[in-house]
């Protein structure tokens, strides 16, 4: 389970664990059940608890960032961990200014 909130308008989405492929289904459906439902202005994913991704959890990004982009609004990233902020360098996510 996730833990979120919703607040002025921005949808806190707090991750925690692992975010591999099974991980991320999981979590893809229950935020975009959310996003769809309240169409937040901005969409906040908040790393600060994962303790490791893989190509899912980028997948989960871009997904994400799509998602909320057709409602309208926003993604940005957050409290990212050292060793998975590389894997988004890596990614190329940066480029679409969600940091």
């Amino acid at each position: 389970m996730i833990e979120t909130e919703y607040k002025n308008d921005v949808l806190t989405v707090y991750l925690n664990g692992e975010l591999d492929h099974n991980r991320s289904a999981e979590i893809r459906t229950a935020v975009d059940g959310r996003i769809n439902s309240l169409r937040p202005k901005r969409l906040e994913l908040d790393f600060s608890k994962v303790s490791f991704m893989d190509s899912s959890g980028i997948g989960l990004i871009m997904g994400r960032y799509r998602a909320v982009g057709l409602v309208g609004g926003q993604l940005k990233i957050k409290n990212i961990p050292e060793d998975i902020s590389r894997i988004i360098e890596l990614s190329g996510v940066t480029t679409l200014g969600v940091l």
